[in-house]
Formats: C-alpha cells, sequence, structure tokens
C-alpha cells in the first residue's frame, strides 16, 4: 500500500505516509524539464526527442479519467448491452454480487493493462530497442515493450499465457503503437470484473503533442467476451517533480472476511423501487436491476450499483456509500438513507408509489 491509494480505514497512517512520502524525493525538482519564470514546470514546451529524432515518451505520467466511473473500473461503460457476450455479462454481475472479493486486486494478484492505464501513475522509460513501463500500483509487474523490430507470433497459442501479455511497438510517423497479446484468462479488464480471455489482444497509440501532454488510446478486441474490438481515450498528463512510491499488497491477510452480497428475493426488491426526493430540485430514482438495485442520483453519479448487504441495507459497488430502506408499521417504504464517510441523507419516498403499497400515505 503506499499514501496515493490509501483506503479510509487506513487514514489513521496518514502521518506515517506522509512522512515516509518525504524521504523519497516527490518534491524534487525533475532535471531536464522547461521551467515557466515563477519556477513551475511549462508543460506547454515542445516534446523532446531522442537522439535519432523519434519523441521521447520517457516521465512520469498520470493517467486521465473519463465519465463517473473511470474505464479502470467499468472498460464497456459506452457499450451497449449487445455489444457483450452474455456469459461475460453474467460473470460481470455475479463479481459484483460478491463484492468482488475474488478479484485480483483482492487477491493480490496482478491488475490488468487497462487497470494500469487508466489509474494512477506510471513511468515510461525509453531506450531504442525497448520501452519499460512501472506502475505505482499494487501487485503489478513492469511490462516490457519491445521496439527491436521482433513481431508477435501469427499463433497466439505459441505464447505462454501471462497477467499482462507481450508487448512490441513500432513507429508510425510520432506516435508509438503497441500490439499486446498472449494474455492469460484470470485476469478482470477492470475493477467492475469485466473477463478477459486468451482471445484478447489490445493496441495501444501513445502520441507526445507537447512537452506535458500524452494522447492515449486502447483499442481492446477481445471476440470471446465481446462482439467487436472498441476503443478507448483518456490523454495523460506529465507528473514532473515526483516519483513513484513502493506499492505493496497485503490483502491476503483480510481474505477469510471477505463477503458476497446476499440474494433478496424479488417480490422484496420491487418494494424499494421507486422515486425518492432528497431535497428541493434532488431526488433520487431507485430501479431493479437483477439481484441488484440502481440508483439514479445527480450528485452521487458514481454510486449507480448497489448490493444487497442485508434486506435493507446496500452497498454501492464503486465507494464506501450505503443506502438503507425504512419501513413504516405497514411494512411500507417510508424513506431511503443515504450514508458515506459518516455523514447521512434522508430521502423521503414520494407518495404515489408509497400508496401503491400501503393503500394510505406515510406520514
Amino acid at each position: 500500500m503506499n499514501a496515493r491509494f490509501m483506503p479510509v480505514a487506513a487514514l489513521a497512517l496518514v502521518v506515517v505516509f506522509s512522512s515516509i512520502a518525504a524521504a523519497q524525493w516527490t518534491n524534487y525538482p525533475t532535471p531536464g524539464i522547461p521551467r515557466l519564470p515563477d519556477g513551475k514546470p511549462n508543460l506547454s514546451g515542445p516534446a523532446p526527442r531522442t537522439a535519432d529524432g523519434k519523441p521521447d515518451l520517457s516521465g512520469i505520467w498520470r493517467a486521465g479519467r473519463t465519465g463517473d466511473y473511470g474505464y479502470d473500473y467499468n472498460v464497456a461503460a459506452n457499450l451497449k448491452p449487445g455489444d457483450i457476450q452474455p456469459w461475460a455479462e453474467g460473470v460481470r454481475q455475479q463479481r459484483v454480487q460478491d463484492f468482488r472479493k475474488d478479484s485480483p486486486l483482492a487477491r493480490c494478484l496482478p491488475v490488468s493493462v487497462p487497470f494500469l492505464n487508466f489509474r494512477g501513475l506510471s513511468r515510461i522509460v525509453q531506450t531504442s530497442g525497448l520501452i519499460v513501463v512501472l506502475h505505482e500500483s499494487p501487485n503489478s509487474p513492469h511490462r516490457t515493450i519491445y521496439t527491436d523490430g521482433r513481431e508477435l507470433p501469427r499463433d497466439i497459442s505459441d505464447l505462454n499465457p501471462t497477467w499482462l501479455g507481450y508487448s512490441v511497438g513500432h513507429w508510425e510517423q510520432d506516435t508509438l503503437v503497441v500490439n499486446s497479446a498472449g494474455f492469460n484468462d484470470q485476469g478482470w479488464l477492470d475493477v467492475g470484473g469485466n473477463p478477459q480471455t486468451e482471445s484478447l489482444r489490445i493496441t495501444e497509440r501513445l502520441r507526445r503533442r507537447d512537452f506535458g501532454h500524452l494522447e492515449y488510446e486502447m483499442t481492446i478486441d477481445d471476440p470471446k467476451a465481446f462482439t467487436k474490438p472498441f476503443t478507448l481515450r483518456a490523454d495523460k498528463t506529465l507528473a514532473p517533480d515526483t516519483v513513484l512510491l513502493e506499492d505493496i499488497c497485503e490483502n491476503e491477510r483480510s481474505g477469510t472476511h471477505l463477503v458476497s452480497g446476499v440474494k433478496i428475493a424479488p417480490e422484496v426488491l420491487s418494494k424499494y423501487a421507486g422515486t425518492y426526493e432528497i431535497a428541493p430540485g434532488r431526488q433520487a430514482v431507485v430501479t431493479v436491476s437483477g439481484d441488484q438495485l440502481l440508483m439514479q442520483d445527480s450528485a452521487h453519479p458514481a454510486d449507480r450499483l448497489f448490493v444487497a448487504r442485508s434486506e435493507t441495507v446496500f452497498l454501492s459497488s464503486v465507494s464506501m456509500a450505503s443506502i438503507e430502506f425504512v419501513k413504516n408499521v405497514q411494512d411500507a417504504v417510508t424513506d431511503l438513507i443515504r450514508t458515506e464517510a459518516g455523514r447521512s441523507e434522508k430521502a423521503v419516498r414520494k407518495g404515489d408509489a408509497l400508496q401503491n403499497q400501503s393503500g394510505q400515505r406515510s406520514q
């Protein structure tokens, strides 16, 4: 674990991590960075080049995030239902229902290439024959991208399957194109649980348009999991005057305490569907999706999918937020309470749905 990925439960260790970070030169000026008159990095300066004239991608880069969730959570966020193979969608839904307790991230196993590129920091080290990418992310080996002219085998079954695959790169003018294959079927493409198979191929395109900005594009092609290839884009920003922090995983100590969500009878779930008024002009709409609940709340757009922890308490699939349903003596749902970080908000159920359940308006 490092300070940049510290969970809420580890808040008490802030002082310890802060002292460690200070000792690891996180504020030491990076040599070779163009500076403005005030000493700040000039990220809009021209992109550097290597001795052979190629763009130099070297540096520490911060991943860009796109949308409410981010592709690190769900690479399929922009896909339509028909774009995902039914078995793959079923696997993802079950993993969400299980609170992702069997994810590689929870089991101290390597995370995926999409996760590594759409969250956190990574350092690119560029040489004439290969590029090495180091990641500030738990339990993640480095990536080696060969740029010495070798090609991937035509038959990827010749490759011993690995977590991060095998990668070769070539230049198309000022764009580095990286082709990767040879993945195993144990990795998750994202935190949310979209699966990868051994048929996965990934194509990345990187272009350093100026000193501080790297245009990044990833195309995922896994015909066993998706019905067509799709492309994700999220530019990276240079993070000068810092270093990558050591990140280790100790989740296995808590593995026996990880539990799945509980299954609630459909007739009980249906009682929670409806509209809840949190404040004037702000409403939360709850609907049922299989064994889970979906909630649309403009103040918390990322917290959409909730999994049952008990018959009345549901936990967000992306944060520490929870929602609890309150019933009256007639067993009709009257309120919803959203809680996160010790702060609670109460939402009153709109009258029409409540009348349908109890035959009278709740007081």
